[in-house]
């Protein structure tokens, strides 16, 4: 039966992949390779500060332990335990990391010379650029027996500014 037409095979029936198939598979390939990137700066970005961050909460536990001991030695009594505004000791607002002065306690008037840490191998860390701010407050309901302490650490991480926050409660009674 040859009626004199040539069998050409169905261009449909080729397998591969058209052009438009293959840009939308890169571009879902570029979208992906770019979150992943993300993901590792952001990942790189907190791994330099993890020094920094071991810093603050060194700082903000010591504050707190400022008052504690201010508490349990008997330097201050129950009334001086509050910010300035309150009639206690410890100032009110951001304040410089600085070392303690002669009463021992940190965010006090007689506070001396910003902080440096020895980082090892010769190398010293100024918290000039870190803040540490302590709140005092009464609980409600409680007599004004019960404060909460809360320690507030700023600091510039390059570009960015980072706070840590640490609070707890003091009682009357050591």
């Amino acid at each position: 039966m040859d009626d004199g037409v040539m069998m050409r095979p169905d261009i449909s029936s080729e397998s591969g992949f058209s052009l438009v198939e293959t840009l939308v598979s890169v571009g879902v390939l570029t979208t992906g390779v770019l979150g992943a990137a993300a993901v590792l700066a952001s990942g790189m970005r907190n791994l330099s500060s993890t020094p920094s961050d071991v810093i603050v909460t060194q700082k903000a536990n010591q504050a707190i332990e400022t008052v504690f001991a201010g508490r349990d030695s008997h330097r201050l009594t129950w009334a001086q335990i509050n910010n300035v505004s309150a009639g206690g000791v410890f100032l009110d607002g951001p304040q410089s990391v600085t070392l303690a002065g002669n009463d021992g306690l940190v965010d006090t008037a007689d506070d001396g010379a910003v902080e440096t840490i020895d980082m090892g191998s010769g190398q010293t860390l100024s918290l000039a650029n870190y803040t540490r701010e302590i709140k005092i407050r009464d609980v409600a309901s409680e007599n004004g027996q019960l404060r909460t302490v809360t320690v507030t650490i700023t600091y510039e991480d390059g570009p960015i500014r980072r706070s840590y926050v640490l609070s707890s409660l003091i009682s009357a009674y050591s």
